[in-house]
């Protein structure tokens, strides 16, 4: 069966898994249109590409897949109204962002410290990403509660209320976008939740820039207040507010869950659903990252407690500071902002998860081979340093 497929171009590996069941055309995708779906009959996208009736009437479009936990671009009901076939991505990405939620903490002055001494992190939304943090701060002894209105308590690790959540030391925001009552995460922290943060507190926003009302936000860091700030999304991408992003410890332009693992995974994911739902054989092995990643290494200097551990072993694999700054240098004060935070997310490099990565340890105690088994590492036993 000879088929044509529209795809985002900023999808990994989709010419490589697709290309044996017919011709790939790549798009971009925030200036995709009806006219490039003409010929097509499945249809591939990212986070920034409306997918509605406006776009597939007309077209012989049967299929559509998004690369994203979050369906909030994608008009489900039409979908459904016409029949077409339907997949995403959840959890894909998912430990991309857990891991860069770490990252963020790890690199915000003792909050790291703060957490393995007893401190809390509260999480807002429990899907496929809280779900994970959880589990990871679960294998790594920190505490921590969670918020998500939408799922029973017994269906939830520590829950609690939003004014509990609001006072931890580090608050990440994982909820789903939506304006559905009766509990709406469109700007869920608003003005009056933002002023109950302490300013001793990190909020970190790794969802959809939405769910926190950035204008609320800036006026109350320009009157001194507010808590320190990680910011991976914002309201009114591509053009985010400059002037909130001079406020906030780390900034970076939507790619929390931009690991290589989890493009690929996402992208396999809906290459499996099209194909069942166009009766197409799979003949190809998965591929993998870990394998061919460079081993990670921790010396006995970094094994000087849990976070000073954690801390190199994530810095091994992610420099959050270098998002911050390309950010910052693409945005700040620039006219085409709006086209260099695109660019920043087309050209991002490639990014490895320390999830899967075989590490070199130096005479490891207990204590590090937990930490590195909570992180899902592999300490190899041939090229780990003995002790002499």
């Amino acid at each position: 069966m000879t088929m044509q497929f529209v795809v985002d171009q900023n999808l990994a590996g989709a010419e490589d898994y697709l290309r044996v069941y017919g011709s790939v055309k790549l798009v971009d995708g925030r200036t995709l249109c009806r006219q490039d779906l003409m010929q097509a009959q499945a249809l591939l996208v990212r986070s920034v590409t409306r997918v509605d009736e406006a776009l597939l009437a007309g077209t012989q479009v049967r299929f559509v897949g998004t690369a994203t936990s979050g369906v909030d671009h994608i008009d489900k009901e039409y979908l459904q109204q016409k029949e077409l076939g339907f997949a995403y991505a959840p959890g894909s990405n998912a430990n991309s962002v857990v891991e860069y939620v770490l990252s963020a903490i790890a690199g915000v002055d003792q909050k790291l410290e703060q957490l393995f001494a007893g401190g809390t992190v509260g999480i807002i939304g429990f899907g496929h990403i809280g779900r994970l943090l959880a589990d990871k701060l679960t294998a790594l002894g920190i505490a921590f509660k969670v918020y998500d209105p939408w799922l029973q308590v017994s269906h939830m690790h520590s829950p609690c209320n939003l004014i509990e959540i609001l006072a931890c030391d580090v608050i990440s925001v994982h909820a789903e976008l939506t304006h559905q009552q009766p509990w709406p995460s469109f700007h869920l922290l608003a003005a009056d939740q933002l002023a109950q943060i302490s300013q001793q507190s990190l909020l970190i926003n790794a969802s959809r820039g939405s769910v926190v009302d950035n204008l609320a936000l800036l006026q109350l860091l320009e009157a001194g207040l507010g808590p320190t700030l990680v910011m991976d999304v914002w309201e009114g991408e591509p053009d985010l507010n400059q002037a909130l992003l001079r406020y906030v410890r780390f900034g970076s332009a939507h790619i929390a869950g931009y690991s290589m693992d989890g493009k690929l995974l996402a992208t396999r994911m809906l290459r499996d659903a099209m194909a069942a739902h166009f009766g197409l054989c799979l003949d190809d092995e998965p591929r993998s990252t870990a394998a061919d990643a460079p081993l990670l290494s921790i010396s006995k200097s970094d094994q000087n407690g849990q976070a000073s551990c954690l801390r190199a072993l994530l810095q091994q694999s992610y420099d959050i500071a270098l998002d911050d700054s390309l950010l910052r240098a693409g945005v700040i004060g620039q006219t085409n902002a709006g086209l260099n935070f695109d660019t920043l997310r087309k050209q991002y490099r490639q990014r490895l998860e320390v999830a899967g990565r075989t590490v070199r340890a130096d005479a490891p105690d207990d204590r590090t081979l937990e930490l590195l088994s909570a992180m899902g590492c592999v300490v190899d036993p041939v090229k780990q340093v003995n002790q002499s």
